[in-house]
């Protein structure tokens, strides 16, 4: 599997031109505003939503000023996304870094996100991208819902496969898929180019999710504690099937521990066995390349380039990943 870095070569200029200007836009002249995004800027994580939004944009024409702003909307909403998160997850850490909640406590943090994303549509705002504030302003709708979905399922913890699948696509798959439909966008592609790009960084996105779930039943340091997700009452897909295995009484038996022992460590590890031994890990990684694969094929009606290369680079560092 190639590095990101190698991934990046074809747009590594673009990239570097769009540091500057998203590192800017996050400016305030408010001091200690100021003080929590450079703090934010310096976290900066992998650019794959970035990467998404350039490469889609060089598939479908051009690479131009719109699609800078439309990576810097869609990094500005993640970022944005991500301090809520932490404040919804009471989270103290991201990405080994302080949370800003944990620093400057949760009032302060939703200030920053409320922020962050009043920066982003005041980039389409001035740039007249409507087109593009569309597409973000139904991401951060679907996103709010996909969250509220899941809170509501955790009260019950029997999730169907269906409920989970519409919960990831609303949660992660739609900022995946902005990026893909705002690169097409921002080059002027036809609505059925656009919507092609659309329906790939969903397949992608919901690929990306699955793989993330499956670190919390494996043992490779990833940044997140095995059995996390456990231990926040999530029911995610190898759970769900190793769940669906079973009789009802050893269902109850393990919903109970989910429920009410998430926070005992043998307990949990009784859980992560439970579902590596139901096949909940081989049957996840099937449907996760299900999707690759489907994502695949909707490549595969674009003309190859090296900005198609650099997707399909990219869907596999997504499903090969370590962390």
């Amino acid at each position: 599997m190639l590095s990101l870095k190698e991934i990046q070569k074809p747009i590594a200029q673009e990239l570097k031109n769009f540091e500057a200007k998203f590192k800017k836009s996050m400016q305030s002249s408010v001091p200690l505003l100021d003080i929590i995004t450079q703090y934010l800027y310096k976290q900066k994580g992998k650019q794959m939503r970035p990467m998404f939004v350039f490469f889609a944009a060089g598939l479908c024409g051009k690479i131009n000023e719109s699609t800078y702003r439309g990576a810097s909307l869609i990094e500005l909403l993640h970022t944005a996304s991500l301090v809520h998160d932490d404040v919804v997850d009471d989270a103290n850490e991201r990405r080994g870094f302080f949370s800003i909640n944990a620093l400057w406590k949760n009032k302060v943090a939703v200030l920053v996100g409320d922020y962050l994303l009043a920066k982003g549509l005041s980039i389409c705002v001035e740039g007249n991208e409507l087109a593009l504030l569309k597409i973000v302003s139904d991401a951060v709708g679907q996103m709010s819902e996909g969250e509220l979905l899941q809170i509501e399922k955790a009260r019950k913890l029997d999730i169907k496969e269906e409920v989970y699948f519409e919960i990831i696509r609303k949660k992660t798959a739609t900022l995946i898929s902005s990026c893909c439909s705002s690169g097409a966008t921002s080059v002027g592609a036809p609505p059925e180019q656009i919507d092609k790009m659309r329906l790939f960084g969903e397949k992608v996105g919901i690929a990306f999710q699955i793989k993330d779930d499956l670190f919390d039943f494996g043992t490779d340091d990833v940044g997140k504690p095995l059995g996390n997700d456990i231990k926040e009452k999530k029911m995610t897909l190898p759970l769900i099937h190793a769940l669906k295995q079973c009789s009802a009484k050893e269902k109850r038996y393990y919903i109970n521990i989910v429920k009410n022992h998430n926070e005992d460590h043998k307990k949990v590890k009784e859980v992560i066995d439970f579902v590596k031994g139901s096949g909940g890990l081989d049957y996840a990684t099937a449907r996760m390349l299900d999707y690759q694969n489907e994502a695949f094929a909707i490549l595969d009606r674009f003309e190859d380039n090296i900005y198609k290369e650099g997707l399909q680079q990219l869907v596999k560092f997504t499903t090969e990943r370590k962390k």
